[in-house]
């Protein structure tokens, strides 16, 4: 295999630590540390920020380059603290008839759950659905059946829309089980339906290419896969989607809003039309420089080498475990990796080893200083752009030795 594309030298990497859960929280780069300090001392001398290369710049430069991972426009870019208030914005922002409807698979994180269901009390219903036979979620997720790649998500989801979806609001990875859904098929049938396309992009962005074609919305916050401190994140809107949603409000969502040569004070002003419309107010200056450095790196190194190294190496870990306790749910996974299902998470279904059993297995990890996490059922490991073979094979290593 060749050199990782984005070099572990770039991180603050270390032997002790094999940290396999970016799924839970990324490492950052160091040219991220870099950057915020930079900025701090700035702000130790306030006369030091610019207006136009600082609280300007900074947020126009993060924009054109979370436009460059997404393929898309700058101008359709939002800078939000988090997915979650990227997902706030579209829910609040649309324009909601009484008896309207959001459809979304079974067992949603809670960020693509309570947008839509904070809408109750407007007369929208938010409905689930069932991803594939056994399919479980909530006090029952224990007891769901993993997914396989027999399973036809899309299919289900394509089925539940009826006259009053307005929106289908998906995870593109899901969080618990790291199963990828199709947003090409999503997308093509919901504009054949009038139904809008929200996806909740933040366990695939950074680490799994994306096509826009047929999405109205795509959220994400920059801590997972996106390799940046947690508090800043972006919404991407389709542009005619756009104009339908209300604008935020904030002082700066309108047209000359910095151009202080005009009265602040003069309130005859239009909404601007770009993705600033959404945005919350003041940028968050410390987080963006951080996270304008996280995406110059991603970007450099391509999304397209970021998720074929990782699933270079998820196969390595599915080889490495044949033969062990784990060779069965290992072949589930493999045909869901074949089958192009997966995104950067290798979820291990606990087969009944239950909740104890998991949090037995994670702490043998942590004693061999290999960090990975549980949810709802599942191991998870997670391989970004810097690991390593040997990284996996000491993975490997664990897995093998310690299941039950």
């Amino acid at each position: 295999m060749s050199a990782p594309p984005l070099d572990p030298a770039l991180f603050h990497l270390d032997p002790e630590h094999l940290w396999v859960m970016h799924c839970s929280e990324g490492p950052v780069p160091r040219a991220a540390l870099d950057a915020t300090q930079a900025f701090m001392r700035k702000e130790l001398r306030p006369w030091e920020v610019r207006w136009e290369e600082d609280f300007q710049g900074i947020p126009a430069a993060a924009r054109a380059e979370a436009a460059v991972l997404l393929g898309g426009r700058p101008e359709d870019i939002t800078l939000t603290p988090s997915a979650s208030s990227g997902l706030v914005a579209v829910a609040q922002g649309f324009p909601w008839r009484s008896g309207d409807e959001v459809v979304a698979p079974l067992g949603e994180f809670p960020a693509n759950a309570w947008p839509w269901l904070a809408l109750e009390a407007r007369g929208v219903a938010f409905r689930e659905v069932p991803l594939w036979e056994g399919h479980l979620a909530g006090a029952e997720a224990w007891a769901s059946r993993p997914p396989t790649a027999e399973a036809g998500p899309e299919a289900r989801l394509v089925e539940a829309l009826g006259p009053r979806t307005r929106i289908l609001a998906v995870s593109w990875v899901r969080f618990q089980d790291g199963l990828k859904l199709d947003l090409g098929r999503l997308g093509a049938a919901c504009r054949e339906r009038g139904v809008h396309l929200v996806v909740d992009g933040i366990q695939a962005a950074g680490t799994v290419p994306v096509d826009l074609e047929g999405l109205s919305a795509f959220a994400t916050s920059g801590h997972k896969g996106l390799l940046s401190p947690q508090g800043m994140g972006f919404l991407w809107t389709d542009e005619m989607f756009r104009r339908s949603l209300s604008p935020s409000g904030s002082w700066l969502s309108v047209e000359d809003a910095t151009d202080f040569s005009r009265p602040s004070t003069d309130l005859r002003r239009a909404w601007l039309t770009d993705g600033r419309a959404l945005e919350p107010g003041g940028p968050n200056l410390l987080n963006l420089s951080a996270l304008l450095e996280s995406l110059r790196l991603i970007n450099r190194a391509g999304v397209p080498a970021i998720a074929a190294h990782g699933a270079a190496l998820q196969a390595r870990l599915l080889d490495a475990i044949e033969g062990s306790s784990w060779a069965a749910d290992g072949a589930r996974l493999r045909g869901l990796l074949e089958a192009g299902r997966l995104g950067s998470i290798l979820a291990f279904h606990h087969g009944g080893a239950g909740a104890d059993g998991l949090q037995a297995l994670l702490r043998s990890g942590h004693r061999q200083g290999i960090l990975a996490s549980v949810r709802e059922g599942y191991l998870r490991v997670a391989f970004h752009g810097f690991h390593t073979e040997a990284d996996v094979d000491r993975v490997g290593a664990w897995l093998s030795g310690t299941a039950s």
